[in-house]
């Protein structure tokens, strides 16, 4: 069965913790990983907490990428959510981990939108 989406929820282990604790770092890294999965950006927005934490979303045409860290704890929760065939999440995953320097991530898939359609009736919004 087809879906209209991937939804990655993705864990990021033993951080750097300075990093994940400057939302300027963190925003530029989540706005990268967008670009190196071939998304189209419609806006990015990202706060950064007292005393540490970013937390921020950047919506694409596509659907969204979010992230929420935790840098007392090395730690980043990351949701990738796109629609279509064109974005290839495995690489933006790839890279998260590699810039935010983790040493271990987990990753669980979800299909949404799994849609009991004909073949070929199911479609994305371009």
């Amino acid at each position: 069965m087809k879906s209209l989406g991937k939804h990655l929820i993705v864990e990021l282990y033993d951080c750097d913790r300075d990093l994940i604790a400057s939302v300027d770092s963190v925003e530029k890294i989540l706005v990268d990983a967008v670009n190196v999965s071939k998304a189209t950006i419609i806006k990015p927005l990202f706060h950064q907490f007292n005393p540490h934490g970013v937390s921020g979303v950047v919506v694409i045409a596509e659907s969204h990428f979010s992230v929420h860290t935790w840098p007392e704890y090395g730690y980043c929760a990351l949701d990738i959510f796109t629609c279509g065939e064109q974005i290839d999440s495995d690489k933006a995953l790839h890279f998260l981990k590699e810039k935010f320097k983790a040493k271990s991530m987990s990753i669980m898939e979800l299909k949404r939108g799994t849609l009991d359609v004909p073949e070929g009736e199911l479609r994305h919004k371009p």
